[in-house]
């Protein structure tokens, strides 16, 4: 920094502000470059993995607005003359009142319910998320002050409104107006709302609603952007360089009355519902400025559903069932603003934080709960109809302190549960120790389009979207990437492990199982951690009794630790259930399983299985190659098909399993005391030499084509291929004009 000496503080604070944000820019780039796989085809995992970079209408500006959103939920920055407020996103729940009894979530939802009550009416235009607050903004110009609202859904502007509390003081609150039920501290009110077929704008004086003399507040919508601009004539108020208490909520307009739509106990078609008995609901369904939102908590008992943090709402909840939201409020600096100073000192850079992604996928806008599955039909990820549609998705993300290591952080997907949501394990040892490991690793949560998409569909391509965003914000080794997750996490660890092997080093299931045993005979070269409980009511000793059988069976890397029911004074009966390993929350072993092991991209033996039922090309999911294995094709549409190729080019022969082996031992140090478990362990001995050749042996059933790359299979374009098939297949070695029938 020594070309800033002799140069003013002011300029210094600007000039050292701007090297900053170039510096983090060349960064993410730098990142985005080397973070995925880019060696010789066929690339590991799907093609949406690698898709450029989605842009979302919402997140990009026009007119005066030039600041790169901050995109961490719950933060403030000030970035070239613009504050700026990232919200979470389809936390628009309202106040924590009594749940609408029609609400669709009810049955589905029990680890990701929201803290408010609320629920939208069930016409056109509202879909489930329309008073959803994505970004607040704020920025001066020579002649007013300029406001920005984004919205997640803007179907019909006509539907919606905000207000904007001006200034005051704290203790001394005034009521929002248009019939809000809502007060904190403000001098004036701006308020948006419909006015016949347009956005209109009122600035009053708080207590007594009167105008402010001077020109009107002019609105601009852009619904391609889903933006609302409003601009303030510095006549009517001006800030100068003043810093000014802000305060604001959206909610519903009732054009009828003229007044905020409040809701009832249950959602019609024109009015709201989850106002439980409240004589005076709150009208808005999502507030701003909420920077300090609780963290989930695993042992939170019964309040993490009657009192659920899930959705980074239960302050939101509490708030607004008072009908006071003087607790949410930002401090904007206008002499900052004035001098275009960037203060990114707000947003975290470790640890845990929600963080927003531009999806390629927009089905339709806001969220659609009307093929919910829940715990009933679930097995059937095709009848799930994905809750959270719009191109804005939410995930967690837990970075780790420090410096990157030395040739870029791993990567461990961590997915979530049935019924949970991306804040399953926001702040719990399940994402640290798994981040916090000798080769630190970030580790994600997508939310996965909902509670119950199986990591099928949309909800397949969330997870590779959210992974290649990752990508291009920070360094990443690709041969450090895991993947583990909880119960329906569990059963989508084995899902994409299967489908993409030649991503992950390993795979470390906690209460799941495969629900398709066939197809782990792609995880050759993929070992496994399961952990199950003997009493767990919902995935039982035959579902991941079976699965363990499978892998022993096929000779592969595999421990199943079976934990016994929690016997110590720490726990109940109860708790000696599906729940009972995440309410302990204790991974470190699971993360020393994990440790500092690599991908083996070219390994001598590749098996693949070819599921086609758990195919979407339509979101870049096609599962049909794997390390120097591709473009394999089955005979028979709707069956499976395997291959099988061992390359003799390595000089090593196949290592020799151990066969399965008993052990027992004790997990300690989490929430519940000791837990017990009986294991199952089937190790490899090291590969031993063999004498190397320009030969391939293939055998495959039920596939039609494949096409090995002779480089990565360490032959040539004139190697022997002895090939085995039940039916017709061509083998094809790429790059070699080469091809040969056989069966």
């Amino acid at each position: 920094m020594r070309l800033l000496a002799g140069v003013s503080g002011a300029v210094r604070a600007i000039l050292a502000a701007v090297l900053v944000v170039v510096m983090l820019g060349a960064f993410a780039a730098a990142a985005g470059a080397s973070s995925l796989y880019s060696g010789p085809g066929p690339r590991p995992g799907p093609a949406i993995l690698y898709e450029p970079t989605a842009v979302a209408p919402e997140l990009t500006n026009t007119g005066i607005w030039r600041a790169a959103p901050i995109l961490v939920s719950g933060t403030t920055a000030y970035r070239g003359g613009e504050f700026l407020y990232q919200d979470y996103l389809y936390d628009d729940h309202g106040a924590h009142e009594l749940p609408d009894p029609t609400d669709p979530r009810a049955s589905g939802d029990t680890f990701s319910k929201p803290n408010g009550t609320y629920t939208y009416p069930t016409g056109p235009g509202y879909a489930n998320n329309a008073a959803d607050l994505v970004e607040f903004r704020v920025r001066p110009t020579t002649s007013a002050t300029a406001f920005r609202v984004t919205l997640n859904t803007l179907e019909n502007p006509s539907l919606i409104a905000f207000s904007i509390a001006l200034g005051g003081r704290a203790g001394q609150t005034f009521p929002f107006p248009y019939g809000a039920n809502v007060v904190a501290p403000a001098s004036m009110f701006l308020t948006v709302h419909p006015s016949g077929s347009q956005l209109t704008a009122d600035l009053t004086h708080a207590g007594t609603d009167a105008p402010v003399t001077g020109p009107a507040p002019t609105v601009h919508v852009d619904v391609q952007r889903r933006q609302i601009e409003v601009d303030v004539p510095h006549q009517d108020w001006n800030p100068g360089r003043t810093t000014v208490r802000m305060a604001m909520g959206v909610g519903l307009w009732n054009s009828a009355a003229g007044q905020y739509l409040l809701p009832g106990p249950t959602a019609t078609a024109t009015q709201p519902g989850g106002a439980g008995a409240a004589t005076k609901p709150a009208a808005f369904f999502n507030v701003a400025f909420r920077t300090a939102e609780p963290q989930p908590s695993v042992t939170a008992e019964t309040a993490a559903v009657t009192n659920a943090a899930w959705w980074r709402d239960q302050q939101q909840g509490t708030a607004l069932a008072a009908g006071d939201i003087s607790p949410f409020f930002a401090s904007v600096n206008f002499a900052k603003l004035a001098a275009g100073i960037t203060d990114n000192s707000q947003v975290p850079v470790t640890g845990p934080m929600d963080r927003i992604l531009a999806s390629h996928f927009e089905p339709a806008q806001g969220a659609n709960y009307s093929g919910e599955c829940g715990l009933q039909g679930a097995e059937d990820p095709s009848t799930c109809v994905p809750e959270y549609q719009g191109n804005l998705q939410p995930y967690a993300v837990y970075i780790p302190a420090g410096h990157a290591p030395v040739g870029g952080y791993g990567m461990t997907l961590l997915l979530h549960s049935l019924s949970a949501n991306y804040n399953q394990y926001y702040g719990s040892r399940n994402q640290s120790q798994f981040a916090n490991r000798a080769n630190s690793s970030i580790v994600i949560t997508p939310e996965a389009r909902g509670p119950d998409q199986e990591y099928e569909g949309l909800g397949a391509a969330d997870v590779f979207e959210v992974w290649a965003d990752i990508a291009r914000l920070y360094p990443l080794n690709p041969a450090y990437s895991d993947i583990t997750g909880y119960s329906m996490g569990g059963i989508g660890t084995f899902k994409l492990g299967s489908q993409f092997p030649d991503l992950f080093a390993r795979a470390q299931p906690t209460v799941g199982f495969e629900t398709n045993n066939d197809v782990l005979a792609s995880m050759r070269n993929l070992p496994v951690l399961m952990w199950n409980a003997s009493a767990d009511e919902l995935v039982n000793a035959s579902d991941y009794g079976q699965t363990a059988e499978k892998l022993s069976s096929l000779g592969y890397r595999y421990e199943l630790d079976v934990y016994q029911p929690c016997a110590n004074s720490l726990c109940s009966p109860v708790l000696a259930n599906h729940l009972m390993l995440a309410i302990n929350d204790q991974f470190a072993p699971a993360a020393a399983f994990l440790g500092s092991a690599t991908v083996n991209l070219n390994p001598a033996h590749v098996t693949y299985v070819v599921d086609t039922s758990r195919d979407h090309p339509e979101y870049g999911i096609r599962g049909d190659h794997a390390y120097w294995v591709s473009a394999v094709t089955v005979r028979q549409s709707g069956t499976d098909g395997q291959i099988d190729v061992f390359s003799h080019g390595f000089g090593t022969s196949d290592p020799v399993a151990s066969g399965s082996r008993p052990g027992t031992g004790t997990l300690t140090d989490g929430n519940m005391g000791p837990l017990a478990y009986a294991s199952l362990t089937q190790t490899w001995g090291p590969a031993t030499p063999a004498l190397a050749s320009d030969t391939l042996d293939v055998s495959a059933t039920n596939v039609a084509t494949a096409t090995i790359d002779p480089s990565r299979a360490h032959v040539d374009c004139n190697a022997k291929l002895n090939a085995t098939s039940d039916g017709p297949i061509t083998v094809t070695l790429a790059g070699c004009n080469r091809s040969v029938q056989a069966g």
